[in-house]
């Protein structure tokens, strides 16, 4: 189970300690290499604090063909907002983003009343990213992120990804047996490491936490209540901090204002 709280500002404390600038092991480009890149890791690991039954962890994932598969292969971010929100199940998630407005409005209307955050944006996002649960992913956690660590292509963003993964597996609050989807994304709205230990608030795995995570997340990128959320107004900005992709910002944005009541 998740139990998370902590402090932005202790976060910030954590990760100039584990800073991975000095990053010392050779990142590679198939699974050859994935062994020795394990043992140079760890000892860095060890040597920035990382106790030893979080160390043997990692020395026991296997490399995740399955994640560089995916990794390679997302194709959805090229299409055109039509073609994306049709292969999404925007009208679907449309649809159950509206009933569970009504049916958990009390949720929703004490995250607004705390972050400032609409029920629109949140229930977008949580059915983009899960199905509103149903699609977690069902990858090992630790293997999935240690291996795009030590994948050449994206090494230094993932690198401080796993930092914190192994911070979370040390302190308790993830199991290292923890599954989530191909890129290491956990919960009901997807968490990366770094970002649960920055916004996360309880287990991940319950909808509600997921959803004023999500909503934290979003306030401290600048969400300001009341102001609009599509392209060009203020809360844009902080859609666009959540998913790198300009496609699926846009989908965010217009699903969120028509589960809000909007077309």
């Amino acid at each position: 189970m998740l139990r998370i709280a902590f402090a932005f500002s202790a976060t910030v404390a954590l990760f100039a300690s584990l800073s991975p600038h000095a990053h010392a092991a050779q990142c590679g480009s198939s699974s050859a290499g994935y062994a020795a890149w394990k043992q140079q890791f760890a000892a860095e690991a060890q040597a920035k604090g990382i106790g030893a039954s979080t160390i043997s962890a990692l020395m026991a994932t296997n490399y995740a063909q399955a994640t560089i598969n995916a990794d390679r292969g997302q194709r959805s971010f090229n299409l055109s907002l039509d073609q994306f929100l049709a292969k999404r199940g925007a009208t679907t998630i449309v649809a159950r983003g509206r009933q569970l407005k009504q049916s958990q409005a009390a949720l929703f209307a004490s995250i607004q009343s705390r972050y400032g955050v609409p029920p629109g944006p949140l229930l977008a996002i949580w059915g983009m990213e899960t199905g509103f649960g149903s699609q977690r992913g069902n990858q090992n956690m630790l293997a999935s992120i240690a291996t795009l660590a030590y994948d050449c292509r994206r090494s230094a963003y993932f690198t401080e990804h796993l930092y914190a993964a192994l911070q979370l597996i040390d302190r308790g609050a993830l199991s290292a047996s923890q599954r989530g989807s191909m890129h290491g994304e956990v919960g009901q709205t997807q968490f990366m490491p770094k970002a649960i230990l920055a916004y996360g608030t309880g287990n991940l795995e319950n909808s509600a936490n997921a959803l004023m995570s999500t909503a934290n997340f979003l306030k401290a990128h600048g969400w300001r209540a009341g102001a609009g959320y599509q392209p060009g107004e203020p809360n844009f900005a902080a859609i666009q901090a959540w998913n790198a992709a300009g496609v699926y910002q846009k989908a965010i944005a217009l699903m969120g204002r028509q589960i809000d009541g909007g077309e």
